[in-house]
């Protein structure tokens, strides 16, 4: 027993201040996608042939990225000879609306309406549904419960049944022989509740939409309130997005 206090008391404090104190990231973290209009070249389509999902399309002069298409590889980046597209280190990338993942129209989620928040802004129970996932996603949403993120501090939790939950987080591109078992899962849980989609396959399908196993993600088939893009998203952008729709954080800079 005393070398157990020993070793707890050298350990000292290991979980995060966030969010009062901004993550350490690791340096190949590769954050929110920009676009830089005026450095692009109207009659260039090297990043759109490059990138294996079409997450990049243009819009007369305008070039745009679908973070929620996005897997994050930076191969655009990397092929853009004028430097138009680049990665940020911002982890910031959660948003309410589906339209808010373009990065001509890119908009933070927002905290849900104050009756909500009433209710769940300090205690938020979620059942995670693996929707035919590769693990990517699922083990950077089950790490928020270590002790360097401690998710529970926070209210929010994960639950074993849907009946004790108050809402679904979703990962994966939604097999079809997941997609009942999905659904199930919503119909048990009492309303009001909420949906999370994790991932560009829980958004879009990720790098198997088009494939005629999978139903290419939640949109469609259950009503959003919160879309976290990546392939995967870093755990502080889940944890980001899950405090916005909260609203325990809201926006301390401008354009955050």
């Amino acid at each position: 027993m005393y070398r157990i206090i020993k070793a707890r008391l050298k350990q000292g404090y290991n979980t995060s201040r966030f969010p009062q104190v901004e993550p350490v990231l690791p340096p190949l973290f590769m954050g929110r996608p920009e676009v830089d209009a005026g450095a692009c070249r109207g009659d260039c389509r090297d990043c759109m042939d490059a990138c294996p999902v079409g997450a990049i399309s243009r819009k007369g002069e305008t070039l745009s990225m679908d973070l929620g298409k996005c897997l994050f590889c930076g191969e655009c980046a990397r092929i853009c000879t004028s430097g138009a597209i680049s990665f940020s280190r911002d982890y910031r990338m959660a948003t309410s609306g589906r339209q808010d993942l373009s990065t001509d129209a890119w908009k933070l989620a927002t905290a849900l309406d104050a009756k909500a928040r009433s209710v769940f802004g300090h205690s938020l129970k979620l059942r995670q549904v693996s929707a035919g996932g590769c693990n990517a996603c699922e083990a950077d949403v089950n790490v928020l419960n270590t002790l360097t993120f401690d998710l529970s501090r926070f209210g929010i939790q994960f639950v074993a049944s849907p009946r004790h939950a108050d809402g679904v987080l979703v990962t994966g591109p939604v097999t079809k022989n997941m997609e009942v078992a999905l659904m199930k899962t919503m119909a048990a849980i009492p309303s009001p509740k909420f949906v999370v989609a994790v991932g560009s396959c829980a958004i879009s399908g990720g790098i198997f939409q088009g494939n005629e196993e999978v139903c290419g993600g939640v949109e469609g088939m259950l009503p959003v309130d919160l879309y976290i893009p990546g392939c995967p998203p870093n755990p502080w952008t889940i944890l980001d997005g899950l405090l916005r729709m909260v609203g325990q954080i809201g926006d301390r800079k401008k354009g955050r």
